[in-house]
């Protein structure tokens, strides 16, 4: 997704060039398709090949993909994911970042938000 958010659209063989490690060809594609089923991707033919393109946005698709991580990984829990990411040793985070995530932690206790 990353790729194709950086380059507005692009083909399967675009993807691979674009990702480390090389993945086949045939695996990009099947994500590819997997992505568009889900409704993250549509395809415009273009000659004899698709060219991808989003249709949600990059903030709503990282909302999703973080939403799947936290109910799947951490039982739904937005407070062992921080807890996991700050006591993380190879984990860097600014002092602007850590200064971010401070004022949301006072907004979220301001707010009442559990």
């Amino acid at each position: 997704m990353d790729v194709i958010y950086r380059h507005g659209s692009a083909s399967v063989a675009d993807v691979v060039q674009q990702l480390s490690g090389k993945p086949a060809y045939s695996t990009v594609r099947a994500q590819l398709r997997m992505l568009e089923q889900k409704g993250y991707l549509r395809h415009e033919e273009n000659g004899l090949r698709y060219m991808y393109v989003p249709t949600v946005s990059q903030q709503e698709a990282r909302q999703s993909m973080l939403r799947y991580l936290v109910d799947t990984f951490f039982d739904g829990s937005a407070g062992q994911v921080l807890t996991m990411l700050l006591g993380n040793r190879n984990v860097r985070l600014s002092d602007e970042e850590l200064d971010e995530i401070e004022q949301l932690i006072e907004q979220a206790k301001r707010s009442g938000r559990p």
